[in-house]
C-alpha cells in the first residue's frame, strides 16, 4: 500500500477531488484545507501570503490518500494533471509506503481496511 500526500493551492482543491473521484476503487481520501507553507522560491508579492510570528507563509490544501499500489501512479497522475498552474508554488505530491492499516471500528487490516 502507498500513501499519496499532496499540498496544493487552495483554489484548485475541488477541481482535483472531483477528479480523484473519478478513479475506480479509491478508497476515499482526507483533506486539509487549511495549511500553510514556503518553499524555496522567493515568496514575492503573493497576495494570499500569511504573516505569523515574523515568518511568512503561503496557504495551501493538503489531500492525503491510502491506495492499494497498484493505484498510486494514478493517483499521482490525476492530481498533477489537475493541480498544475505551471507556475511556482503548484505544490508537491509525496508517496510513502504503508507497512499496516487497521479499520477503528472493525479491526480489519490491510487493504481490507480501506
Amino acid at each position: 500500500m502507498k500513501e499519496v500526500k499532496a499540498i496544493i493551492r487552495p483554489f484548485l482543491l475541488s477541481k482535483v477531488v472531483e477528479a480523484l473521484r473519478q478513479i475506480e476503487g479509491l478508497p476515499g481520501l482526507t483533506v486539509d484545507r487549511d495549511v500553510r507553507g514556503f518553499g524555496r522560491s522567493p515568496l514575492g508579492k503573493d497576495r494570499d501570503k500569511i504573516v505569523d510570528d515574523l515568518v511568512e507563509y503561503i496557504p495551501k490544501a493538503k489531500l492525503e490518500i491510502v491506495v492499494p499500489d497498484e493505484l498510486a501512479e494514478k493517483v499521482v497522475t490525476t492530481i498533477q494533471q489537475n493541480a498544475r498552474t505551471g507556475n511556482p508554488g503548484d505544490g508537491k505530491i509525496f508517496v510513502i509506503n504503508v507497512d499496516e492499516v487497521v479499520k477503528i471500528r472493525t479491526g480489519q487490516r490491510g487493504e481490507q481496511a480501506l
